[in-house]
């Protein structure tokens, strides 16, 4: 099985909003401690499945790009996208949007797809050497600054 974590936090906005937010590309830079946005490629200009898109990330003093493809996109519901560098498979990112109470619950999952050599290669590559733990605590500061803005508009 798979290395899996997710963050779970609720927002006092509607769904829809939030869905907007975070398959707002260029806007994931202003959440994401780690991701600085991206930008549709290949004819895409919104979230679709089959969508593909350029991530790019920076971590100190370490910058990558990724290429992704949307596999889920249901406005209100969830947004999900496989990310791979070249032939390699890195991650599917998912979140998931439910009602609750005055707004919603949003799920941010990350779900590591590389073999043990890309792990390796991605750790020198980004820095980051324990990326499950860091991804932990860099989605629970994403869903904060995404709470932070939901809430403010």
């Amino acid at each position: 099985m798979a290395d899996q974590v997710s963050v779970t936090e609720h927002i006092s906005a509607s769904p829809d909003d939030v869905y907007a937010l975070v398959s707002d590309l260029p806007r994931m830079g202003e959440w994401s401690p780690e991701n600085t946005g991206g930008k549709w490629i290949g004819g895409a200009t919104a979230a679709a499945v089959g969508a593909r898109f350029k991530g790019t990330n920076k971590n100190e003093s370490k910058a990558w790009a990724t290429t992704c493809k949307v596999v889920e996109a249901t406005p209100g519901s969830a947004f999900a996208f496989d990310v791979v560098v070249g032939p390699i498979k890195v991650a599917r990112w998912s979140y998931r949007i439910a009602p609750s109470g005055d707004g919603c619950d949003v799920t941010e999952t990350w779900e590591d797809q590389r073999s043990g050599i890309a792990k390796k290669l991605g750790g020198v590559a980004s820095g980051v050497h324990d990326r499950r733990t860091h991804n932990e605590a860099s989605m629970r500061t994403t869903l904060a600054n995404l709470k932070a803005a939901a809430e403010r508009a």
